[in-house]
């Protein structure tokens, strides 16, 4: 890194709005990590705190080149990391060290497990009565479920989702990504910052327990409430939706694909008099979402009837000139090329000392006085251990004494 960079670097952590506040990622695949380096981006002195010899399995998860996972490099980004067992006694007592010296802790262990390690909210709150203590896990810290093991799949078959997501003759259908851990990440950033809001008024921290069964649920919108006030049970519709129509992805004249809604009653017309059927908007059921919805077999065929003959660059010039809603159906090459996510540099480009330059998602959101940027990308296993240490007060010696023990 050149001074000049360095010096840019300074500055920008500077004006983030979260520098000064130290973070410890204990957690694990996905959802606490993602946390983590959403908070980092934002200033966050983020400490990744790894078992000597299973670090988080992220870095190995997905492609890698040269034989670096890249999946850590984005997950890994704006964190320092250290190795810490903590199943062993060196390894409690300097994890408590740097615990009187951090404002979070984030976790993703079954119930229990850190009670096992004398690590529990007790210990901890003890060693730094400011702390805030995240606890993610699959189903909460109480209840018959607690003590199973929790992944995101699990979030999105007992949501609900699954149930909702798939043609109507075909099986529920998961999603191909970590959809559960990345909601209960932004879950979990947003109870963090909450639970630090509440320190400032009270002075003592306290523990969030996030359950990566509940996150899910809420993005489902009012299925609860819909169940227990009409006992309505929302079905599998394919890309269909329950409540407007016409929405559905449609095939172009050259092959490809695009996504069509109408969520808005204006935007169902323009539709209508752009596909040349301007007659169905006097239909008495084309006067709500729900009654077209009903309907969406004809309107599905004449939106793409129109869109079957005319090329995907003619459809979404035609439908932005109409003011409807339209986008293409995009996979990654796509989304590395399109003008909107450049102007946004949603996907930007950071130096990685491994691997040259990498292109990955940017910063969340922008704020317009105190931006959050991208650092570093994902760090080696342990990197930084000896040097956070040595600046928490260990020696040389003491260093020694944690390694022959298997702390480090």
């Amino acid at each position: 890194m050149t001074e000049a960079s360095q010096a840019t670097r300074v500055t920008e952590t500077a004006k983030a709005p979260l520098t000064g506040l130290r973070v410890l990622d204990l957690a694990t695949l996905f959802a606490g990590p993602l946390a983590a380096t959403m908070l980092g981006d934002f200033g966050a002195e983020v400490v990744k705190v790894e078992h000597p010899e299973k670090p988080d399995p992220s870095r190995g998860h997905g492609p890698s080149k040269d034989g670096v996972g890249l999946w850590w490099k984005v997950l890994g980004r704006n964190k320092r990391t250290i190795t810490l067992n903590l199943s062993k006694p060196g390894g409690r007592a300097t994890l408590l060290r740097l615990v009187a010296t951090a404002d979070v802790v984030i976790e993703n262990f079954r119930p229990g497990t850190l009670e096992k390690w004398d690590l529990g909210w007790p210990e901890l709150s003890a060693a730094n009565p400011r702390l805030v203590l995240a606890r993610i896990t699959g189903f909460g810290q109480f209840g018959p479920y607690a003590h199973r093991p929790g992944f995101g799949t699990l979030a999105e078959a007992m949501s609900g989702f699954a149930a909702l997501t798939g043609e109507p003759d075909a099986p529920p259908t998961l999603p191909p990504f970590g959809l559960a851990d990345s909601i209960a990440g932004l879950a979990t950033a947003y109870a963090v910052m909450t639970a630090l809001a509440a320190r400032e008024r009270t002075g003592e921290g306290q523990v969030v327990d996030m359950a990566l069964i509940e996150p899910m649920l809420l993005a489902l919108g009012p299925q609860a409430t819909w169940y227990d006030q009409l006992g309505y049970v929302q079905e599998r519709t394919g890309n269909r939706s329950a409540n407007n129509a016409p929405r559905n992805t449609y095939r172009t004249a050259d092959g490809t694909w695009v996504a069509v809604s109408t969520s808005a009653q204006s935007i169902a017309e323009r539709v209508m008099h752009l596909v040349g059927r301007p007659e169905l908007i006097d239909e008495p059921w084309f006067a709500t979402g729900a009654d077209r919805a009903r309907h969406a077999d004809v309107l599905d065929k004449a939106v793409g009837d129109w869109i079957a003959r005319h090329t995907r660059t003619d459809v979404l010039a035609a439908f932005e000139k109409a003011e409807a809603a339209v986008a293409p159906i995009q996979d990654v090459r796509d989304v590395m090329t399109d003008p909107q996510y450049a102007a946004l540099d949603t996907i930007t480009t950071v130096d990685d000392p491994e691997l040259g330059p990498l292109r990955m998602q940017n910063v969340l959101f922008r704020l317009s006085a105190t931006p959050g940027t991208i650092r570093w990308t994902g760090r080696p296993h342990g990197a930084d251990t000896d040097e956070i240490l040595t600046d928490l007060g260990l020696t040389a010696s003491e260093l020694t004494v944690l390694r022959e023990e298997g702390a480090l």
